[in-house]
């Protein structure tokens, strides 16, 4: 599969009487915004706000971010099976908006959503500080259901992104980046002398509100199975969970996988990429054996000689993650796996709830424990009413002068297991 990106370079957002992109503004028409999200019953209200990067911002409780994008050559639409017709995605042309993003905050279903501040310290630790974001400030019914709730919201993002890109449609693109992987024995023929890698990307997956969607199809549901990366980079997986912040991947990380662009990076000079491996994790141990085993399996049928492991929250996700490991290992196939730490705000504690000598290599995004003090800002967009019960908050975090003590747990973004950040740690 062949896909070209072309990026368009969007380095303002403004409102504006038509949704167009002009000199690298994005224009947005808010009414239009508005009535596309006031199409579905479940929500009540809906306000259009902008943030850009540098702004005194503070936007929370943050659910999702989404890259906003347009098929413009090929088969199949954006996002398909959530919002298109479920048709393979990862060849054609797809026109991308870098450096735009729509945002979703409001009463977000869960405790455990995110904080993006725009500027400050906290801006440090969360990529979405640098984008152009069109923020949808959210009101559902207060009879809908969790479930139906997070799906309105989820819906009501992908729909405006979907939105919002159709205005690259007919725009040159700065810039057009192409990636390539053939069928199976046609890629192990190309470069025979280089090791093959695969990526097995491991998406949150364990219970109600525990989402992530691959070709709209909910990740609980599927058992491991192989996608060309192209497909991965053009909108194939949708996030919609609602859990801890920090390694949270939103639909903005699939998008932008920054496992696959790396792995593509060495593709044809020291490995040969393979493909990738989506596989969920789960609740059962049964669910995890099977999972595991059969992970283990396809990355040998693909021929591996290695595998980058990625993991996708914490805790009982350990337990599958280090299966994954262990029976990667078994097969010969080297690995290293790539997740972050809940250590403790001394850093003292045990970094993962499940380890085994089998994972010798580890990558870390850091610890979410740590502790940081956010300034109070002149703007907020969606409410400061979860800052005491957000994950990585506690009684008293939001202080009388308005300030935020949380652990970065709380900041979108901020220990992101796909690598998507600053942080990291060096052992001694």
């Amino acid at each position: 599969m062949r896909l070209e990106l072309g990026n368009i370079l969007i380095n303002d957002v403004q409102f504006g009487e038509k949704t167009k992109v002009e000199d690298h503004v994005l224009y947005v028409n808010k009414q239009e915004i508005i009535d596309l999200v006031m199409e579905d019953e479940h929500i009540t209200n809906v306000d259009v706000e902008l943030a850009r990067p540098g702004e005194s911002v503070r936007i929370t409780p943050v659910k999702d971010v989404i890259e906003p994008r347009v098929k413009v050559d090929g088969p199949g639409g954006v996002f398909p099976g959530m919002i298109n017709n479920v048709v393979q995605v990862g060849s054609g042309r797809t026109h991308v908006l870098k450096g735009a993003a729509v945002m979703t905050v409001g009463k977000v279903v869960g405790f455990q959503e995110g904080i993006v501040d725009m500027t400050g310290p906290g801006a440090d630790f969360t990529p979405f500080s640098k984008l152009n974001n069109v923020v949808l400030n959210i009101t559902r019914d207060e009879k809908l259901e969790s479930h139906a709730h997070e799906k309105a919201i989820r819906m009501a993002g992908l729909k405006v992104a979907a939105y919002l890109g159709e205005a690259g449609r007919e725009v040159e693109p700065d810039e057009v980046e192409t990636f390539e992987t053939k069928p199976i024995f046609e890629q192990a023929k190309e470069y025979p002398d280089l090791p093959k890698v695969v990526y097995v990307q491991m998406i949150q997956t364990q219970g109600l509100l525990h989402d992530t969607y691959v070709y709209g199809v909910d990740g609980k549901q599927i058992i491991p199975t192989i996608l060309y990366p192209t497909e991965s980079m053009d909108g194939a997986i949708c996030s919609g969970n609602c859990v801890s912040a920090c390694d949270k991947n939103t639909t903005y990380h699939h998008q932008n996988n920054p496992v696959v662009r790396a792995l593509y990076g060495k593709h044809g000079k020291d490995i040969n990429f393979m493909g990738v491996i989506v596989t969920n994790e789960n609740v059962y141990l049964a669910d995890k054996e099977r999972s595991s085993n059969m992970t283990a399996k396809l990355a040998e049928f693909l021929g591996a000689d290695g595998a980058v492991v990625s993991q996708e929250g914490f805790g009982n996700p350990d337990t599958d993650l280090i299966m994954n490991s262990k029976k990667l290992a078994a097969k010969g196939i080297a690995q290293v796996i790539i997740t972050d730490e809940y250590a403790g705000r001394d850093g003292a504690s045990q970094s993962l709830a499940d380890s085994d000598p089998a994972a010798d290599a580890c990558v870390t995004g850091g610890n979410a424990n740590e502790v940081i003090v956010l300034p109070k800002l002149d703007k907020v967009i969606g409410t400061l009413d979860y800052v005491d019960i957000i994950a990585g908050g506690a009684a008293g975090s939001l202080r009388d002068d308005g300030s935020i003590e949380v652990e970065i747990q709380a900041i979108t973004g901020a220990t992101n297991e796909l690598g998507f950040n600053k942080m990291s740690a060096t052992g001694y």
